[in-house]
């Protein structure tokens, strides 16, 4: 199983990080399965970073094996989607961009991709308008709809599978909205979609 992430795909979240280059693809990058934090269990926050920061953003699971997939072709690809969190150690990412050095590490430690429970695709008119929203302590941080992309879903696919073979079960974050912060232990995080509570679990 591999976890696939797309940066830089919400304006907003552009803005707020002072990003000003825009690029014409997918920015891609890439998280271990030993990343994958679910059913609830709490985030643990690392000690190496002393600024680990949540990123709520749309995931969807693969339900195929498929290469190099035509857009036009790329809803066949998944059937299910929940809310995660894309955990960073900004402080860390930040020194290593500073030096030119590869940012994984920051990105991609246990437990720094949190998902909840999938529900069926089925049950929204359209993927590209989907609202999706995160609480901390009952306080909503960050918020914004799916029509908001720079790249849409079956965009996303769609780059990801020319350079790599998508296989059932790989799961895909799709971008976070602005808003992002600082979380601190006891903190209750709660990711919902529209109306749904599909993530729930605590830092510690």
């Amino acid at each position: 199983m591999k976890i696939f992430a797309i940066g830089w795909n919400y304006p907003a979240h552009n803005k707020e990080m002072k990003r000003t280059f825009l690029s014409e693809n997918p920015i891609v990058f890439m998280k271990p399965d030993s990343a994958l934090l679910q059913n609830g269990n709490p985030f643990f926050i690392p000690d190496f970073s002393q600024d680990v920061q949540h990123e709520v953003e749309i995931v969807i699971k693969i339900n195929r094996l498929g290469k190099n997939i035509a857009e036009r072709f790329a809803y066949r690809y998944y059937s299910e989607c929940t809310v995660g969190i894309d955990f960073t150690a900004r402080d860390l990412q930040r020194s290593l961009r500073e030096q030119g050095l590869p940012w994984e590490i920051s990105k991609a430690f246990d437990g720094a991709a949190a998902i909840g429970g999938f529900i069926p695709v089925e049950q929204f008119d359209s993927m590209q308008n989907i609202d999706f929203y995160l609480n901390k302590n009952g306080i909503t941080v960050q918020k914004d709809n799916t029509a908001s992309m720079l790249f849409g879903i079956d965009v996303i696919i769609a780059w990801i599978s020319r350079f790599f073979t998508v296989r059932t079960g790989d799961l895909i974050f799709t971008g976070t909205p602005a808003g992002v912060g600082k979380v601190e232990i006891n903190d209750h995080l709660e990711g919902y979609i529209q109306d749904r509570k599909l993530l729930d679990f605590y830092v510690r």
